[in-house]
């Protein structure tokens, strides 16, 4: 859909992945800033959003109000924290803004409320944003549902020490994906982390384990292990500007689509 240059609202501007989006967006050339907003109390409050980002000035000031800033915007990234998320969420539906959202951790009353705001306004959320990892979430349903029963599986995801929330929001996005392919519920089967005398491994588990360190952009490994043999499948992500150009990609898209929630799978035609 072609849109022209793009008017855009970062959440979270001073932040890693909002800094990321700030740079990237001028590198790409069709999308203007329009706005920059940080949590109340943020220290970038008041500088130019495209200093802050490392690229150059800007002329526009990082502010702590999305209202103020939302009317001037055709889309709206939010890579923030679950509640902010929420909020700006629903700010940007008062606003008519579009809005494409990679914070991950929102509790599933929290996604419940963000699909109801979708009502009202082109929304987009992913838990990962790189077009490398919605891939791999087709070829794993495509290699449960093949492999069966017969395979055990395993998720192992590890983060740069900095990360909240676990396990990460992809590999979650991975269990859900390789359960619905098996038959399977995964608020049954899945295993969060093992200790102590748990026993031999039930044949329905699904395990997820989540590793912390350094700066490490993000790292997923499935492993679908059988009698004789096992298949991993990995992601490794070489920077956070991986998920960035894939937000970008996700607001070319989404501008002008009518209301309601998508996903990077619409983005991607993997429906």
């Amino acid at each position: 859909m072609e849109v022209g240059v793009i008017r855009a609202v970062v959440c979270g501007a001073a932040g890693r992945m909002g800094g990321r989006i700030i740079a990237l967006m001028k590198e790409a050339g069709d999308f203007e800033l329009a706005g920059a907003v940080e949590r109340p109390g943020h220290p970038a409050l008041g500088k130019d959003a495209g200093e802050a980002a490392g690229v150059g000035k800007a002329g526009v000031p990082i502010t702590a109000v999305l209202g103020q800033v939302a009317m001037d915007g055709q889309v709206g990234f939010d890579f923030t924290a679950p509640e902010a998320a929420i909020a700006n969420i629903g700010k940007a539906a008062e606003a008519g803004l579009a809005m494409v959202v990679g914070t991950t951790g929102m509790k599933p009353e929290a996604l419940d409320r963000a699909r109801e705001l979708g009502r009202r306004i082109p929304l987009l959320i992913a838990p990962n944003m790189s077009v490398g990892v919605n891939v791999m979430y087709t070829l794993l349903a495509q290699a449960a549902a093949k492999l069966g029963d017969d395979y055990d599986v395993e998720i192992c995801e590890i983060h740069h020490h900095f990360k909240a929330d676990a396990p990460s929001g992809t590999a979650a996005k991975m269990a859900q994906v390789i359960a619905g392919a098996l038959g399977r519920d995964l608020e049954r089967v899945g295993v969060y982390g093992r200790k102590g005398m748990v026993g031999e491994r039930k044949p329905q588990e699904i395990g997820v384990h989540a590793l912390r360190g350094g700066d490490i952009a993000g790292e997923h490994t499935v492993i679908f292990a059988g009698m004789g043999e096992r298949i991993e499948i990995v992601h490794r992500a070489h920077s956070r500007d991986n998920f960035a150009r894939g937000a970008l990609r996700a607001a070319r898209w989404l501008v002008g689509r009518p209301p309601g929630v998508y996903d990077m799978g619409d983005v991607l035609g993997l429906k």
